[in-house]
């Protein structure tokens, strides 16, 4: 994949050794667990509002997970021969246009893309799915949970000529896929058709069953598109085997920097419409007419939706994250993060007051990723708790998945109160929720130092005062 001078290469690899050493040495972890990998930030100090300072704990993973130090060794090792890419007779553009190309190729087999599948660079999860709505042929029908993240929730209803349709939260994986089978036997006239679903919950961690709704999908004539951001940091993709028409995720989720994104799958309908974007590098052949407009035509590559200058650093960042985890082996990956969930799970059920939040029950399989609500506290206040009195940074609030959120709250929908006083009074529900989430990242120290903060918050309250700004919790500073 690499195409860099060979000292650069030799450089970044001898970085990655030092790294690793350094963090095996840092965080040994369970015997035969491994070491997390390393990742920026992981030396960075924060304040305490009770004095001194603690490094960070990030364990907000689910809504960007730190770079790896290898990827960001990379992009740095590549960055003095950056260049435009496509067209330049240059040196280094020749060399950042292999670059690219080689990095959509690297993606491609990291996702197990199969012969005729194209890779569409995008900005996100997001960006790709409004750029798969934009594609749909007139009068499709996209089926998708209510359970889903808004990026893969929202982008139908603003599709011309498609018809969204929200099915119930199921309460199972059995359950998801026959309600499926059943709204996809009902459907009629038997147009195009489209089912969206999220490979793990961004709330509650839980994996669904792709495999199986696929299936479903392809009897009725349906396609299915695969959000998989909260599944590709932390389980191997594979469409061919998953046998789903296309896979979106997004690079800030899988340890590469902001910016970057990917829609990996079939090309027929991406390449039968408009492009996303009008403008250079999506065009291969401009020319005015006699009657003063133009005539133009697109490309038929994956560059038909990726007009103007790319992101070849984000492009680059994503298929080094991807080559990292590959070579570290996600058995390795998943057998680590699974005795972290159980561990966060234990020291969760310690407390009475906690009560997490599920929607396929107890026993199903999960990534890193673990929403609560505790009782008498406003979820704000929690996570500022964390933040201000620990260096523990979590995530607070409905984590752009308002209806899933809702319906495991029960179904509340007001606002949360003001900073101190619960969201509910004993026995009834919370507004808002709490969400741990973490990964190939997180040392163990992270995880011991976040369940005894939860205990001791519960058992002796926040040591700090705090007040509400622009409808947050934060630490008062007059206090």
């Amino acid at each position: 994949m690499s195409v860099r001078p060979a000292a650069a290469t030799t450089a970044a690899h001898a970085a990655h050794a030092a790294h690793a050493a350094d963090a095996a040495d840092a965080d040994c972890g369970a015997p035969g667990a491994g070491a997390p990998l390393p990742v920026l930030g992981r030396d960075v100090l924060v304040p305490l509002v009770t004095g001194g300072e603690v490094t960070y704990a990030a364990l907000d993973y689910a809504a960007s997970a730190p770079a790896l130090q290898r990827v960001w060794d990379d992009v740095a090792a590549y960055a003095p021969y950056y260049g435009s890419v496509h067209r330049g007779a240059g040196y280094l553009s020749q060399l950042s246009t292999d670059l690219f190309e080689n990095s959509r190729a690297a993606v491609a087999e990291f996702l197990g893309c199969r012969e005729g599948d194209q890779v569409v660079f995008t900005r996100s999860t997001t960006d790709s799915l409004n750029l798969l709505a934009s594609v749909l042929p007139k009068n499709t029908r996209v089926f998708v949970f209510e359970t889903e993240h808004h990026a893969s929730l929202l982008p139908w209803q603003q599709a011309p000529g498609v018809e969204a349709d929200f099915l119930d939260a199921p309460r199972t994986p059995r359950e998801a896929v026959e309600t499926l089978e059943r709204t996809l036997a009902e459907r009629e006239p038997y147009g195009p058709a489209l089912v969206c679903v999220t490979g793990a919950s961004n709330v509650t961690g839980e994996l669904w069953p792709v495999r199986e709704l696929a299936a479903a999908a392809h009897a009725h004539g349906a396609r299915i598109v695969l959000d998989a951001a909260q599944l590709a940091p932390h389980h191997p993709v594979d469409i061919a085997e998953l046998d789903v028409d296309w896979v979106a995720f997004s690079g800030h989720k899988l340890y590469a920097p902001f910016g970057s994104g990917v829609l990996a799958g079939r090309a027929d309908w991406l390449q039968g419409a408009e492009p996303y974007l009008a403008g250079g590098g999506a065009s291969r052949k401009v020319t005015r007419r006699t009657d003063g407009g133009v005539d133009v035509e697109w490309h038929t590559t994956a560059a038909r939706h990726e007009a103007g200058s790319p992101n070849v650093i984000g492009v680059y960042a994503i298929a080094a994250a991807c080559k990292a985890l590959t070579e570290e082996g996600f058995e390795a990956l998943v057998a680590r993060e699974q005795r972290l969930v159980a561990r966060v799970r234990e020291g969760l059920a310690d407390v009475p007051e906690v009560k997490v939040l599920s929607l396929f029950g107890d026993e199903a399989p999960r990534v890193g990723v673990i929403s609560f609500v505790v009782e008498g506290w406003n979820s704000s206040h929690f996570a500022a708790a964390l933040s201000a009195e620990y260096g523990i940074g979590v995530r607070d609030g409905l984590f752009c998945a308002h209806p899933l959120v809702r319906t495991l709250l029960g179904g509340r929908s007001d606002e949360p109160g003001e900073c101190g006083t619960p969201e509910a009074a004993p026995g009834e529900r919370s507004l808002n929720a709490i969400r741990v989430s973490f990964g190939a990242g997180t040392p163990d120290e992270h995880i011991e130092r976040f369940i005894r903060a939860v205990k001791e918050l519960v058992r002796d309250g926040a040591r700090w005062n705090y007040r509400t700004e622009d409808g947050r919790c934060v630490p008062d500073r007059d206090a």
